[in-house]
């Protein structure tokens, strides 16, 4: 049996759908149990979620006593759900409120693939799904308890939906009633995760439809009447209960305060140039990076054929919104990823262009070559001999798969090169994150401290005094692990902490005013343990020592 036809025998029915969710599962889960909890988007969704559980209230999101009116509440509900299902906001295990991330990333590949095979036919749909689920960036995403991968789930589900209603007027066939439901439910769950973002990509696709095709009629079967009152009944139960506890604070800050500075500039230095996403496009496409050259191809050449201007109207006026966007951070391009998978997997239809050939296998190659690099830099500087192991088997598995990919694809062999690269790719990033990157200790301070304060039985998980007190230090990823009363103070309260027999972790630039702020108190501390590394997100080396809360007056130190 061929592979070919292999394919053809696994893309059949829901197989594809159900092949390409499993793709994600594979690529995303390893990393959602190794990876510590991560700043610092991920680490202050996780501790807001966190706090509905302690405290009861679903409607108005808290980072400890500060208001984090930025995104809808619809990720802290799954999070909330995932938590109670499989652990407890007490037990701070961060894989449980990555659940619903991993399997929006499962419900975008198998929607990928279940769009894709209304537009290009069941094979290119399980190429197609298995793809998106394979790429570095929702793979990545799908381990990280935020909004992103989520979003792109419910998103892909709305788009691939549009594109089997698309498809079934051309053909002059019905369009099945749970096909719109799928529809109207991705738009809904998509405004409820992350605002208008869902709605902006699908309102685009089908603007850019109507003017291409001149005409709009086939949009009348979309079930507008029933769609809107269930999209209404999903989204503004939420949206009046916020208005009202927050007395319309919310929409002000989540507007005023997030949105509109996105759009006037770089949000929070996170700014970039016209076609920042496009320069990273190969690499967060790895490893199915050798296919884009022929992907564009295929969207010019056969820009006529139906699926692949549904797929163009998809991805065009989605990656021009993000790319005119000041602020640009890597994944904003996600709910456009699928088309691009599309578009990919429809690229092997027939023989690829030798040029095509030679820039996709350049472009895998260095690909390759780049995440190896990454993966030897980082042993080098954070890690130690004994991840030398996990360096070589990364590296060797990225680079690999970019090197078999350009070499089969180079023989004309471009679904085999997309198999093999895609197994060699997966492996790649399971290495990297569930077998690297979480063994490079300085770069996983709050872990370290966690692990420090535990190990000197100096966690309020432990029956000692809490909270905490923390001053020089206040990444989110500590709040999480150490509780939601950690107390971010100065010297003064570190000492003040100290003498109310409560420990405290000091930075080395605070231990001056602490040290002065204990002897005017009359006090000294004793150290109970040292944490050293990199705080990533700032690029700040940090020195961070943990002092017992059990103060001593100077002359009980004497001997």
């Amino acid at each position: 049996m061929t592979l070919e036809s292999r394919l053809d025998a696994w893309s059949r029915g829901w197989r594809a759908p159900l092949f390409a969710a499993l793709v994600a599962l594979i690529a995303g889960l390893p990393g959602l149990f190794a990876m510590p909890p991560l700043d610092r988007d991920e680490s202050r969704f996780a501790q807001a979620t966190s706090q509905m559980l302690e405290t009861g209230d679903y409607v108005v999101i808290k980072f400890q006593d500060q208001p984090r009116f930025k995104k809808p509440v619809g990720i802290h509900w799954m999070q909330a759900l995932s938590v109670t299902a499989l652990s407890d906001a007490e037990a701070r295990q961060i894989w449980a409120y990555r659940i619903p991330s991993l399997l929006g990333a499962m419900l975008a590949a198998a929607a990928c693939a279940w769009g894709a095979a209304a537009l290009f036919g069941a094979r290119t749909g399980l190429l197609a799904g298995s793809i998106l689920g394979a790429t570095f960036l929702l793979s990545s995403e799908a381990f990280i308890a935020k909004t992103d991968a989520a979003l792109c789930g419910a998103t892909t589900l709305a788009m691939a939906a549009l594109a089997r209603v698309y498809m079934a007027h051309l053909k002059g066939e019905p369009s099945s009633k749970w096909t719109k439901l799928a529809f109207w439910l991705g738009l809904a769950l998509a405004a409820l995760i992350k605002g208008p973002v869902g709605l902006l990509v699908a309102l685009f696709a089908l603007v850019s439809l109507a003017i291409w095709d001149r005409k709009a009629g086939w949009m009348k079967d979309l079930g507008w009447t029933w769609g809107l009152i269930l999209f209404a009944a999903i989204t503004l139960p939420w949206a009046m209960m916020i208005t009202v506890a927050t007395d319309g604070a919310f929409w002000g800050a989540a507007v005023g305060a997030d949105l509109a500075p996105k759009l006037a500039g770089g949000q929070e230095g996170h700014s970039g140039p016209f076609g920042y996403h496009t320069l990273l496009a190969p690499l967060l496409s790895f490893p199915a990076t050798l296919l884009l050259p022929a992907a564009l191809v295929v969207g010019w050449s056969q820009r006529n054929e139906p699926g692949v201007r549904f797929a163009l109207c998809w991805l065009i006026p989605t990656w021009l919104m993000f790319e005119l966007l000041p602020t640009k951070l890597v994944h904003y391009e996600l709910p456009a990823y699928g088309a691009l998978a599309m578009l990919m997997a429809a690229a092997v239809r027939e023989p690829i262009g030798a040029r095509s050939r030679w820039i996709g296998g350049a472009l895998s190659v260095l690909m390759g070559a780049v995440l190896a690099a990454v993966a030897i830099y980082g042993q080098t500087v954070f890690g130690g001999a004994g991840d030398l192991v996990w360096t070589i088997i990364a590296a060797g598995l990225a680079f690999g798969a970019g090197l078999v990919g350009a070499v089969l694809l180079l023989r004309r062999q471009s679904v085999r090169a997309l198999v093999f690269a895609g197994a060699l790719g997966v492996g790649a990033h399971i290495a990297l994150t569930a077998g690297l990157i979480p063994r490079l200790e300085p770069l996983f301070l709050s872990k370290d401290l966690a692990k420090a304060l535990d190990s000197a039985r100096l966690s309020p998980r432990s029956g000692a005094p809490g909270p905490v007190a923390v001053t020089g230090y206040a990444e989110p990823s500590m709040i999480f692990q150490l509780g939601t009363t950690t107390e971010l103070t100065d010297g003064a309260g570190a000492a003040q902490a100290v003498a109310e027999g409560r420990p405290a972790i000091v930075e080395a630039r605070e231990e001056k005013p602490f040290q002065a702020a204990l002897a005017k108190l009359g006090l000294t501390a004793k150290p109970a343990a040292v944490v050293e590394g990199l705080n990533y997100s700032d690029g700040d080396e940090e020195r961070l020592t943990i002092y017992r809360g059990e103060p001593i007056a100077p002359q009980e130190a004497q001997p």
